[in-house]
């Protein structure tokens, strides 16, 4: 008898145990799940980490130096050599042609990248995500008009473009950039989004709430847009780093960001004058502009992976 007393009294706690071990066990949604495996993911990792720096960097500059990048002394610094052993100090990186500290305008350098960069992939998104559902939900003439039109956008070459746009402009500012490159840029997020959508509205759940009689409005943003989103977010993590690759560029060339905003495609284009005498003020914002397009480029590749079950 306190044998039988004992194997019901085991017989609840087992129930508990499966109910709690059920409970653990509850699938994750799809962000959840991509989270979870990037965490294990050392290209993440250290990408992010890149990243987190270059927005301190942006924010919150005088965290790192107290120089003033503006600042010149020809008579003392012009040209002056890295002094390697001086962590975090004016002459870390050396001086430029203009003995302003190169370690202080690669600081300051980030904001106007992470802000061209950031500003112009969220409105490009925005904007070709909007037009690619227009287009891959509704499909016959609004889907037609919609592609030539992007076709026809998408033939203008970014750069140049931009350099047509930008010219208008007297004074080109930050803002001048992000609009010249978001009037351009957008047509492959459109592409990406008509593609994703296509595929996901021929889903059952669609079309049952379809039969549920759901407006159009609601179908889209809340059964088709969470299902449909994450390829976009893939290109636009990759597309950011090539963002601000475009405005060091399009700096460089002279037409895109102005003194006295402090850019590295400027500085890049001040060293080509002294690159035989001191490399090194080349060197060194040209590497920043490297570092942080790989770090975007390698959490793209990142995110596709955890976001792609087939790639896992």
């Amino acid at each position: 008898m306190p044998d039988l007393i004992e194997k019901n009294a085991e017989i609840p706690a087992q129930r508990g145990g499966a109910t709690a071990e059920a409970k653990a066990e509850k699938p994750r949604s799809l962000g959840l799940d991509a989270w979870h495996d990037l965490r294990k993911r050392p290209v993440f990792i250290i990408s992010a980490v890149l990243i987190v720096l270059l927005v301190l960097f942006a924010i919150a500059p005088g965290l790192f130096t107290s120089v003033d990048p503006r600042a010149g002394d020809l008579s003392k610094h012009y040209l002056g050599k890295p002094n390697y052993l001086h962590f975090f100090q004016a002459d870390w990186f050396g001086y430029d042609g203009q003995g302003r500290s190169i370690y202080a305008r690669m600081i300051y350098g980030a904001r106007a990248s992470m802000v061209v960069g950031i500003c112009v992939t969220a409105g490009v998104t925005i904007v070709g995500g909007l037009l690619g559902m227009a287009a891959g939900y509704y499909g016959g003439w609004v889907d037609t008009i919609i592609s030539r039109f992007t076709d026809m956008v998408f033939g203008i070459p970014l750069l140049l473009g931009a350099l047509v746009i930008l010219n208008a402009f007297s004074v080109r500012t930050v803002w001048s950039v992000v609009f010249a490159l978001v009037v351009l840029g957008w047509t492959q997020m459109t592409r990406v989004m008509r593609g994703s959508v296509i595929t996901v509205k021929q889903s059952d759940y669609v079309t049952a709430a379809k039969a549920l009689g759901a407006g159009t409005g609601r179908i889209m943003f809340k059964h088709i847009l969470p299902n449909a989103v994450a390829p976009v977010i893939v290109v636009a993590t990759i597309a950011l780093g090539g963002y601000i690759a475009a405005e060091a560029t399009l700096s460089f060339l002279g037409i895109g960001l102005q003194d006295p905003t402090i850019s590295w495609g400027i500085d890049i284009n001040s060293a080509q004058k002294v690159i035989r005498q001191a490399p090194f003020v080349l060197f060194f914002p040209a590497g920043m502009l490297s570092v942080t397009v790989l770090a975007f480029i390698m959490l793209g590749d990142a995110v596709r992976d955890a976001l792609d079950p087939k790639l896992r």
